[in-house]
Formats: structure tokens, C-alpha cells, sequence
């Protein structure tokens, strides 16, 4: 989760699609083919590091970087718990999609309006699923679907402890957004519309051997784009549930020769999604694989996708001693039968099944040089430039599809940028100028299993801020101390803002919206802040490296209630 210096593959990646983006509406294309400059660019700037360990990544966050880099930023998130069999492996949802006000946003960010772009990449739905070949590393066997793979022990004698736990991924069904530069150079889908990939994180460390965390894989794979400390397999939701390309961490290339039909969307199979539309997501188990299917309530379109064989799933086999990356063929299916356990043993937050959001990864800039730096910042940095603004990773206005202005995609360290201002749906107290200056909220039900007819029982408000708000991620002392907590505040040092859940009714049913305190029709807001929602902090339970455990403090967490808004 720390930041570094260090510059990033997925850096070259973005800034290479300068000169190129999709129509300028949704109509239908051919997925672009720039691996040749694509491959220039990264060997002219000599990136070295897969995209998972970039400075703006969309990954799942570890509580212990690797190689001393950071993964992502910070995700409020919400996680859903229930010990009915089958709701760690069936769960259904109604999604409706965020729309934007009419006015778009101006190229400084003072005033004016704000759309979804600024305050979040992505968000996502997401579930813990077996990995032979991920972390902790003690056993090359992963059974699906049950909960005798729930290890949390902390005796390393006894046959339940955390260290022997199965190998574990984490899936994020991940919505990216219209109006800006879309993947894989920013972060959206088209000038217009929706669309959304299943990704799966991987983390390739042994806990339980070496000195520290543990021993990392093989470096041989830190030279794939989707490859590295933590793999990442990526498919879009298509409308024939055909992968466009093999979806497997080594598809995607090298960093001096990389091939992105997998990661850039294709808008004649892609299920596109128009703002304001209803989806229910059901993701479930099969004999082939994770399944996500998605229905648009809206427009009768559905897509699907499949962690199949078929479609090119795959994972990096863990190999330290070798000098080439290896990668075999595998089918993700979830780790556990039932909701209540932890999730993983390597990421920061502690949820199994969950919904988050993704935010702080967008600044305005006035102005760009060659380096694709910011050298005139916009109205956030009103001081100067500031050193989230020198990272080679702005990208100009001209590449959009709709809103031409300038935006950096760094993580924001002083926490000065949209995502935390009073900028997010409802933190305007009179409501015609908050639907005229803001985007509507994200509104999404609680999950039900058993194919949609039972709700999950209990639910808890988490955020990952202290994992990032230690000495080398964050730019405003004084920082966390993830090891006694000391420190570690919420919101953060220098957000004016920190966005939170609160529910309303929706379709004659309890759903949950993300923002401010003043949404119209809000039912529950849980205190009115992040502070009193969000609650103290937790500490977490990590297996080492010498058979040992360490306990840290990497979220504030609610601790588990009843779920406030079951589906009627």
C-alpha cells in the first residue's frame, strides 16, 4: 500500500495512448492495436514495475507493499456478512449507475460542476476466490466453496492457523465511467456510456518463509504488465460472455513488447451501460468457472463473463528460484461457502464479499510538459505544485471522449482533490444546486443468495485510510503508525471531506448511496460523517515470515451490526 518513487510500467502504458482514443460516442469500434507504440514509449522512459505496483492502479490493496511500492488508494467500502451455505458464493444485487450533471466540469476545478471521473475510477463488487498458486503459499490446494478453508488461528502448531491457509485472490467487478480518457489510458469506458471487467488480484509471497513479509516470487515476473508481486487476471463483461482475449496476467505482454486486446475495451462485444440505468449484477459459482452476469433492467441488454478456462483464466505459478516467469491455466472459483469469513490473508481490508468504492486518483492541471508532468496545477494546489503532480502521469484533455481537460491520475498524498471535498453527491445543503453542481450518488441494494431470495444479516463500514496514511504514502505529517495506531485519522490529514453510506429508498426497496449528508431522501446516515460511520480502529491478524503472526491496524471499521437495509 506504500507509495514509492519508483516510476511505473503502467505510467508508460497510459501516457503511450496519448495521440489515440475511442469515437467520441459509444458507437461501435474496432478495439484499438497500439502495441507498437505502446512498446516505444515504455522503452523510452524505461519503466520497470507490472501495473499493480503503479502509483494509480485499480488493485486490490495489500497490507504490505511489495519491494517498498504502493498498490491503489484509499476504498470506503462496505462488506456483507451471513452464515446461510452458499452466500460466499451467490449473490445478487441492483446497481443504479451514477449520471452527471448537464454542465461539465471547467479545466481548473474551482467552481463549476463535478462529475463522477473526478471522484472515483472505479467502483466495484467484490469476492474472495481460491488460488493455488497465491498467498500465504503453505499448500498448493484450494477446495471451492467451502469453509473449512477459513484458517485464522495464531498458533502455527495447530492445524487452523492463519500461515496454512489456502492461497486466496480477490475478484472486483469494476464499473469505469463515461465523459474522460478511457482504458487503458485513463480510467473510462467511452464519451457516453458504462462499461465494466472482472479482475481478479493474486499476491505470488510465501508468508511463512524468508526474513520480513516473506519471500516475493520470481523478479522475472515484475517484467509483465499484468504480471508482477501481484498478477491480475482482466476480462470485460461481454454481451456473449466471450472473452475478447485470454484474460491471464501474461497475455497482456512485457513491459518492452506488451499486447492490450485484452484491456482495452471493444465496443462491439462490450455490454455498454448508459448512466441512470438498473442493473442487477448476480455473480454465482459454476462447474467452469466465477460467473458475473449483468442485466440492464433499463434497456433488456445483458453481458456476462466467466473465470473459465475457456476464456483464458490463468494464474503465475509461484516459482522464487526460477528465472522465468511460468504461468498455467485455472479456473477461479470462491474460497468459501458462507460470508462471515475474513476474506484473505494479504490484503489490507478484511472483507470476503463487499461493495467499495475507489477514489483519489484525479487533480486538475492547467498545463502538461513533454513528460506528460503537471507544471501549472489547477485550483486544488493553489500553493504550487505539489509532489503528486511530478509523477509522468497526467494525461492531456485532448485525449477524451467527451470533457477535454487536463487530469493527473497519481494518487493524491495531501488528499486535496475532489475526492475529498465537499464535491460528492449531497454535501451541498440546498438540493437543486447539488443536482445542478454534482453527480447523482451510486445506488446499489444489499446482496441477497440463495438466487436472490435471502438477505445477508450483517453488514460493517470499513476504510483502508490508516494503510495509507503512513510515512511514505501520504505527504501530511504526522503519519500512521499501522503497528500501534497512533496517528491514524479519519478523514484524513488535509481532506475537507471524506465521502460515507447512507440509505434510501429506492423502487419500493431499502438501497444504499454513497456522498454527503444531504442527499434528498436519505433514511439512515449513520452518524452524518465518515468519522462516526466508519468507527475506530481495527486490528488484523497477518502471518510472517518464521511461522509467526503480526498485528496491525490497517482500517477504521464499524465493527458488524444487523443489516439496516435488507431487501423488502
Amino acid at each position: 500500500m506504500k507509495r514509492s518513487l519508483i516510476a511505473a510500467a503502467a505510467v508508460g502504458v497510459l501516457v503511450a495512448l496519448a495521440a489515440y482514443a475511442p469515437p467520441a460516442d459509444a458507437a461501435p469500434s474496432t478495439a484499438r492495436n497500439l502495441d507498437a507504440l505502446q512498446a516505444k514509449t515504455l522503452n523510452k522512459y524505461g519503466y520497470n514495475a507490472p501495473l499493480c505496483s503503479s502509483r494509480s492502479s485499480l488493485c486490490a490493496d495489500p497490507y504490505s507493499s511489495p519491494y517498498g511500492q504502493y498498490v491503489g488508494h484509499d476504498e470506503p467500502s462496505l462488506e456483507y456478512k451471513s452464515g446461510v451455505p452458499g452466500s460466499g458464493n451467490d449473490m445478487t444485487y441492483t446497481l443504479t449507475l451514477p449520471a452527471d450533471p448537464k454542465q461539465q466540469p471547467n479545466a481548473s476545478g474551482a467552481g463549476g460542476t463535478t462529475w463522477n471521473f473526478e471522484l472515483r475510477p472505479t467502483f466495484w463488487f467484490g469476492l474472495t476466490l481460491c488460488d493455488s498458486q497465491s498467498a500465504p503459499e503453505f499448500t498448493n490446494t484450494c477446495t471451492p466453496d467451502t469453509d473449512s478453508n477459513n484458517l485464522v488461528g495464531t498458533n502455527p502448531a495447530a492445524p487452523d492457523y492463519i500461515g496454512k491457509h489456502p492461497g486466496n485472490a480477490f475478484m472486483e467487478l469494476q464499473f469505469y465511467g463515461p465523459g474522460y480518457v478511457p482504458q487503458f489510458e485513463g480510467f473510462g469506458c467511452a464519451a457516453t456510456v458504462y462499461c465494466a471487467a472482472m479482475t481478479i488480484d493474486s499476491r505470488t509471497l510465501d508468508q511463512n518463509t524468508g526474513t520480513g513479509r516473506g519471500t516475493e516470487n520470481t523478479k522475472a515476473c515484475n517484467n509483465y504488465v499484468l504480471g508482477g508481486p501481484e498478477p491480475l487476471n482482466w476480462a470485460y463483461i461481454t454481451r456473449s460472455g466471450v472473452s475478447q482475449a485470454p484474460a491471464n496476467p501474461l497475455f497482456t505482454g512485457t513491459l518492452s513488447a506488451p499486447n492490450f486486446a485484452a484491456v482495452n475495451p471493444d465496443y462491439t462485444k462490450d455490454l455498454l451501460m448508459n448512466p441512470g440505468d438498473r442493473i442487477r449484477i448476480h455473480l454465482h459459482d459454476t462447474p467452469a468457472g466465477f460467473r458475473t452476469d449483468l442485466t440492464d433492467l433499463t434497456t433488456g441488454q445483458s453481458g456476462s463473463m466467466t473465470a473459465s478456462l475457456a476464456n483464458g483464466f490463468g494464474h503465475i505459478l509461484y516459482t522464487p528460484r526460477s528465472s522465468t516467469c511460468h504461468q498455467a491455466p485455472y479456473a477461479f472459483h470462491p474460497e468459501y461457502s458462507t460470508a462471515n469469513p475474513r476474506g484473505n490473508t494479504w490484503s489490507a481490508h478484511t472483507y470476503n464479499v463487499a461493495f467499495s468504492d475507489e477514489v483519489g486518483h484525479f487533480e486538475n492541471c492547467l498545463q502538461i510538459d513533454t513528460n506528460f508532468n503537471c507544471v501549472t496545477p489547477g485550483a486544488q494546489d493553489a500553493s504550487g505544485i505539489d509532489p503528486d503532480d511530478l509523477n509522468n502521469f497526467c494525461v492531456p484533455g485532448s485525449d477524451s471522449s467527451l470533457v477535454h481537460i487536463n487530469g493527473c491520475f497519481s494518487a493524491d498524498s495531501d488528499w486535496d482533490a475532489q475526492s475529498y471535498r465537499n464535491d460528492w453527491p449531497g454535501t451541498n445543503p440546498v438540493p437543486g444546486q447539488d443536482r445542478k453542481l454534482h453527480p447523482s450518488p451510486v445506488l446499489f441494494t444489499s446482496p441477497l443468495t440463495d438466487n436472490g431470495t435471502v438477505n445477508y444479516s450483517t453488514v460493517a463500514f470499513e476504510t483502508d485510510l490508516p494503510a495509507i496514511e503512513v510515512r511514505g504514502s501520504q505527504a501530511n505529517p504526522p503519519f500512521c503508525n499501522t503497528t500501534t495506531g497512533e496517528n491514524c485519522v479519519n478523514p484524513p490529514n488535509g481532506a475537507q471531506f471524506y465521502p460515507f453510506f447512507s440509505t434510501r429508498i429506492n423502487h419500493g426497496t431499502c438501497t444504499w448511496q454513497e456522498g454527503g449528508p444531504f442527499i434528498p431522501g436519505t433514511k439512515n446516515d449513520f452518524g452524518g460523517s465518515s468519522t462516526s460511520e466508519f468507527g475506530p480502529l481495527l486490528q488484523t491478524v497477518y502471518p510472517v515470515a518464521g511461522f509467526t503472526t503480526q498485528l496491525r491496524y490497517e482500517n477504521f471499521n464499524s465493527g458488524d451490526m444487523a443489516n439496516p437495509c435488507p431487501v423488502r
